[in-house]
């Protein structure tokens, strides 16, 4: 049975691969795939790793980070049982989703990057029935960081607090027109709208964007948190406003969501 490294990621990346026998003979094992060489180096965890080809980059990942990779890997006999190149394409996916190990090994390399990986077994699938046994070997090449949500919609400066010149409705909202609207109504508590946002918590991070999936939300202003039940009632078609909304008219500190003040740049594209 075919056995992929990252199932979950892996699934979309395309079937147009050679049979893994095939894929054996192209990929042959690298002679020192039975033990890591002396030179290796070894982590605390007891992860060995050897660089076969310096990067560029000067950034490493971090534990959350997304990341593009090439990679081949195979058990300590030489066996190879996956493979990017396989496919023709680089993989994408979150470190925070991966095998122990490449979370922990990625994390020290840079963009462009060729590092070759000998990995316990408790840091790979740790005996898990019909997954690759024993110590795993990997080369893994690391083409890119994927930027971050906070990377691609950085937080505008005054994200930590309102201003002093944004206004405040008696639930404690705050708000700061950034761009002036066209329309000339407004929407109500029960309309339904479409807009673009994006929300960053007061520390800075983004943590989610509709400019993410390259298209616009709609919803009904009924089934959203209250301060935008509220706060969009205030804006007319064509506006863009931020809001400092209150933990009390967000999440109110429900498990899983984004935890205190948040701040929304939105913009009312349409009352529909």
């Amino acid at each position: 049975m075919r056995i992929l490294l990252l199932s979950l990621m892996l699934a979309a990346c395309g079937t147009n691969e050679p049979k893994v026998e095939e894929a054996v003979s192209i990929y042959k094992a690298p002679s020192d795939v039975a033990k890591a060489p002396g030179d290796a180096k070894v982590t605390e965890s007891g992860i060995s790793y050897k660089v076969l080809e310096a990067g560029s980059g000067k950034k490493h990942p971090d534990a959350k980070s997304e990341v593009e990779v090439h990679y081949t890997g195979w058990q300590t006999d030489g066996t190879m049982f996956d493979s990017s190149h396989t496919k023709g394409k680089t993989i994408k996916f979150p470190l925070s989703r991966v095998i122990a190990g490449w979370t922990e090994g990625l994390q020290l390399m840079v963009e462009g990057e060729k590092t070759r990986f000998w990995i316990p077994e408790e840091l790979a699938y740790k005996g898990r029935s019909g997954a690759p046994s024993g110590m795993l070997v990997f080369d893994v090449e690391l083409v890119s960081i994927v930027p971050s949500l906070s990377d691609r919609f950085p937080a505008p400066t005054d994200v930590a607090e309102p201003p002093v010149d944004a206004q405040r409705t008696p639930s404690g909202l705050a708000y700061k027109v950034i761009k002036a609207g066209t329309g000339a109504t407004h929407p109500e508590a029960t309309s339904r709208v479409q807009v673009h946002y994006t929300g960053w918590q007061t520390d800075g991070k983004t943590f989610d964007s509709s400019f993410k999936r390259g298209r616009p939300a709609a919803f009904p202003l009924n089934g959203v948190i209250a301060g935008w039940t509220e706060g969009v009632q205030l804006m007319v078609t064509g506006e863009t406003t931020r809001f400092w909304i209150p933990e009390e008219l967000a999440y109110k500190g429900k498990p899983g969501r984004p935890s205190g003040m948040l701040v929304f740049d939105i913009e009312l594209l349409e009352i529909q």
